[in-house]
């Protein structure tokens, strides 16, 4: 018995169209995003801590503007330059 046909044996690598990519969301919309879900979060665990209610308005809102600046500030990952090969 003879070997058979190697092309007729392997797998042909099927090109597949690239996904697309997600649209590109201003780092302001993504600070606010996670500055209201925090300040939910931290005002419903205030309430059920046993925080009265003007309290946890007030803690939730500075809370809200302390993450809603240090993620628009430090949030975004600075873009990287492709290296360049040595010759």
């Amino acid at each position: 018995m003879g070997r058979a046909d190697p092309a007729s044996t392997t797998i042909a690598a099927m090109a597949l169209p690239h996904p697309p990519r997600p649209p590109s969301i201003d780092q302001g919309v993504i600070a606010t995003i996670w500055a209201v879900g925090l300040g939910i979060y931290i005002y419903f665990g205030l309430l059920a801590v046993g925080a009265s209610g003007a309290t946890a308005i007030v803690i939730a809102l500075v809370s809200f503007a302390g993450i809603w600046l240090l993620v628009r500030l430090r949030g975004e990952e600075p873009v990287r330059r492709p290296r360049r090969r040595r010759s």
